[in-house]
């Protein structure tokens, strides 16, 4: 009932223990707090929350628009929702390096178990769009610097997500990854990897945690997640994809009913009422609301 029983830094421990072990986590991207209860009952491994999301749940591109309070807001709402760890898109870190400081307090207070910060320029685009501009080495190591070192609970993740790939390769890549894990990151998110020859690549050259995106429509092949853990990732993400789903079936849907005029015929498509209720343990309020005020006259 209400939010999680689990702790945010107890969310957080058990995420580094269990990302210690090597083992591939599954992190799909909820899309509001209801999805990120969905993930849980699913028996994924935690939640993801992306940049591009909660600017598309804003009606607005993923071009740097959202503010950090705005980003931080949503990401509490989804993750006080689910006992798994939620890690989010920080984007830039909305400005300059004390900016990335007080990101990652403000993400510590919302509840989150890690953020990653990108070297991308401001405004930012899509990782997975053509015309990407990186900043140079010095900023996106004080970007990095100045997120570990504003971090309270040695447990948030602080991970850094080099886009320099599709700007100038392969090799500039992996030298930005050690660049960046030397400067104190504990996780490394190379976007837009091409292959599975690319990933395992990173892999060879750092020896800290590694991220796959496995967005749709984007610059990567959608690899399975035995073939992600076959060439050494620890964490695989669907950023976009419970979104996507959704905005999909709502457009089928509204197409529907200005077609038919009802939905009669969807409704083995729609999630039942029950199922709603279960999932947002309707019973367990009303336990509760029974419990508090039983008007039943004492004899």
């Amino acid at each position: 009932m209400l939010y999680a029983q689990t702790t945010p830094a107890d969310k957080r421990a058990g995420f580094r223990e269990r990302l210690a072990s090597g083992e591939l986590l599954r992190f799909p991207g909820a899309f509001n707090p209801l999805s990120a209860r969905l993930i849980e009952r699913k028996g994924f491994d935690g939640v993801y929350i992306s940049g591009a999301v909660l600017s598309a749940d804003l009606g607005l591109p993923d071009i740097g628009l959202t503010t950090l309070t705005e980003v931080a807001g949503r990401a509490k709402q989804i993750a006080r929702m689910t006992e798994l760890p939620a890690i989010v898109d920080a984007d830039t870190g909305f400005g300059e390096p004390m900016n990335v400081a007080r990101t990652v307090q403000e993400m510590e207070d919302a509840g989150l178990a890690g953020l990653h910060i990108e070297d991308q320029v401001n405004p930012k685009r899509c990782g997975h769009l053509d015309g990407k501009q990186v900043v140079d080495e010095h900023t996106a190591l004080q970007r990095i610097r100045a997120a570990v070192d504003a971090r309270r609970d040695p447990n948030f993740l602080v991970m850094a997500r080099t886009d320099i790939a599709a700007v100038d390769g392969l090799d500039a890549a992996i030298d930005r990854a050690k660049a960046l894990v030397d400067a104190g990151a504990d996780a490394i998110f190379p976007e837009a990897m091409r292959s599975l020859e690319e990933f395992a690549a990173m892999r060879a050259a750092v020896d800290v945690p590694l991220l796959a995106n496995m967005t749709e429509f984007g610059k990567s092949d959608l690899f399975t997640v035995q073939q992600l853990a076959d060439v050494g990732m620890n964490l695989v993400i669907w950023p976009v994809s419970l979104l996507r789903l959704a905005m999909g079936a709502a457009d089928r849907g509204l197409d529907e009913l200005a077609d038919a005029g009802a939905l009669t015929g969807l409704l083995p498509e729609m999630q039942h009422r029950a199922d709603l209720y279960e999932l947002i343990d309707y019973e367990g309020y009303n336990r509760f609301d029974t419990s508090i005020f039983n008007f039943t006259v004492a004899r």
